[in-house]
């Protein structure tokens, strides 16, 4: 602090002078034109000093790196290091991540996991501690969390708080554990992150009252609103999914503007490497008429206030010198990031210096997919002929799904998938412990032609989904997962797979550099195209949520179809 200090003052040298450069003033919603001064990885001036190096910022404006809000770094496929990689240069310093989908699978050891891997990396990689392992009390997940599971790394220097409270029955019955979660955080004056998809206001309440802070489940500007009338924080969310900013960014303006922040909860690998991340948010904000400025706040001192985050969040003395330069602000490009000064990444290029990663994996958390062998006749389903039946429907965008009745194809008493009528077969297999439990049920959007797709990546618990047009197709598809120890599968018609990608870290991340996993996705698109899959839509990532028993309105787990809104299974 002391030198700190002194450069400050001009008795000693900083060690970077931005000069001419037009910096935000996130506090005063403004842009000035100044020179910044840099030492020992924070701003210690707005003005002139003599510095070790100098940058030439004219034509330039300096704005404060992004913050992603609410992330699960799992469903980039890749492990932190390989995450850092892609994200700093699209301006991203610092991730708000929940690593409750390897916990799902391997509990505290995956937290852990998550840690070490992230420890030393130029992106600044902050944790919340999952509150809802498994999402729900009847979930077949690899784990369960208790309170004494997590109380051990409370005060780990980079947890931040309590991740999002997903089981909201727990919450409305009063359980004792999760309870117990809410007061070990609020005790430490930590903050606790929400997830109220669909819930009316009376259960706003209710979260709120537990302390509750933020929401990324907001759908519409309405729900928005309903939030921050009650002191919330509003997580604007755009993921790979989920994409949420068109119909809330509505809801911002003057008044309530510094209540909401950005989150992309789950992106894939390509996405995130071709569209961006916070960056992404703060562009399409932009054009849907949002100030400048005041997306470039959303983006950065928002959540960073939000979360405690004291020192980050803008350009000003005593804060860290995480910032962006750009020359558009209407299109924001990324030109040139700096993390604590250093420059991190420039022109879509990130400097790996100095990355200190641990290289081995404990090998529990290599051998993840425990399925029993199981034969195609497993998979019939049992149908009525003529009979209305449960279909889940799936919303291009949407996590949640709706709930129809119509009658299907039936042959010998069983459904049989119908490529007219769009009905495909849906599959959840339990992979953690060789229970041999299976769901079956029938989904309609897909489009799927003919063929099946099957992943080990199916939110919150994270057992193997399939779906696909006939049962050789979806056995071959699930046989292929439990030798590649997890990952992804396409099979044609006749069982045959036609690409892979294997994720053998916990069934969830892949331990090869993001650009071979890049290249395998791809193959895997090329191979969609084959199925009959439409352009532009990614089925992978919409078969991953189609267990999440906490979105409504209806899923498929693997002890059967589940309505969400009742919180009971359902039969067919």
């Amino acid at each position: 602090m002391k030198q700190r200090m002194d450069a400050a003052s001009g008795k000693e040298m900083a060690d970077l002078l931005i000069k001419n450069a037009t910096v935000a003033d996130v506090f005063n919603h403004e842009f000035i034109k100044t020179d910044v001064a840099v030492k020992d990885g924070e701003f210690i001036s707005m003005g002139t000093r003599q510095a070790k190096e100098v940058i030439d910022a004219e034509g330039m404006y300096l704005i404060p790196s992004f913050i992603d809000s609410h992330v699960h770094i799992e469903s980039s496929m890749v492990g932190p290091s390989e995450f850092a990689k892609v994200l700093l240069p699209h301006g991203v310093t610092t991730v708000i991540a929940d690593p409750h989908e390897i916990a799902n699978v391997s509990g505290a050891d995956g937290i852990q996991f998550m840690l070490d891997q992230s420890e030393n990396l130029p992106l600044d990689v902050r944790i919340m501690l999952p509150s809802s392992v498994p999402a729900a009390v009847f979930e077949e997940s690899g784990a369960v969390l208790r309170k004494e599971d997590l109380e051990p790394f409370i005060h780990h220097p980079r947890v931040l708080g309590l991740a999002e409270v997903m089981d909201y029955p727990a919450l409305l019955n009063g359980d004792p554990d999760m309870l117990h979660k809410i007061n070990m955080a609020a005790s430490h004056s930590m903050p606790i992150d929400g997830h109220l998809a669909g819930l009316k206001e009376d259960m706003i309440d209710l979260y709120r009252a537990a302390g509750v802070r933020t929401d990324h489940e907001v759908n519409t500007a309405k729900e928005a609103a309903d939030r921050i009338q009650r002191g919330m924080y509003v997580q604007i969310r755009q993921g790979s999914v989920a994409q949420n900013l068109p119909a809330v960014i509505s809801a911002v303006n003057q008044r309530n503007s510094r209540r909401f922040i950005f989150c992309t909860d789950d992106k894939h690998l390509d996405e995130l490497k071709r569209e961006g991340s916070i960056d992404h948010l703060v562009r399409l904000s932009i054009a849907k008429g949002i100030d400048p400025m005041t997306a470039i706040q959303m983006a950065s001192l928002n959540a960073a206030e939000c979360y405690g985050l004291h020192k980050k969040g803008a350009i000003a003395p005593g804060f860290e010198a995480d910032f962006i330069m750009t020359d558009n602000l209407q299109t924001i490009p990324v030109r040139r990031v700096f993390r604590k000064g250093n420059e991190a990444a420039a022109d879509g290029q990130v400097f790996t210096w100095d990355w200190k990663v641990p290289s081995k994996v404990k090998r529990n958390l290599l051998d993840t997919v425990h399925m029993a062998k199981f034969s195609e006749e497993q998979l019939a389903l049992p149908i009525e002929s003529g009979k209305k039946v449960p279909i889940i429907e799936i919303i291009p965008n949407q996590l949640i799904t709706k709930k129809r009745l119509e009658k299907t194809s039936v042959k010998g008493g069983y459904f049989s998938p119908d490529i007219q009528q769009d009905h495909l077969k849906l599959v959840a297999a339990e992979r953690h412990r060789s229970t041999g439990k299976i769901g079956v049920g029938i989904v309609k959007g897909f489009k799927l032609k003919h063929g099946a797709i099957a992943a080990s990546i199916s939110h919150d618990s994270h057992n193997i989904m399939a779906v696909g047009t006939n049962d050789k197709a979806i056995h071959a598809a699930i046989e292929r997962l439990c030798e590649l120890k997890g990952g992804m599968a396409a099979a044609d018609q006749n069982g045959a797979i036609l690409a892979e990608l294997a994720l053998p870290i916990a069934g969830l991340m892949s331990d090869k550099p993001y650009e071979e996993v890049m290249r395998r996705m791809e193959a895997i698109h090329h191979s969609l195209a084959a199925l009959g899959f439409e352009e532009g839509f990614n089925p992978f990532v919409m078969l991953s949520f189609l267990a999440l028993p906490v979105i409504p309105d209806i899923k498929l787990t693997v002890n059967g179809l589940f309505d969400v809104n009742t919180f009971t299974l359902v039969s067919y």
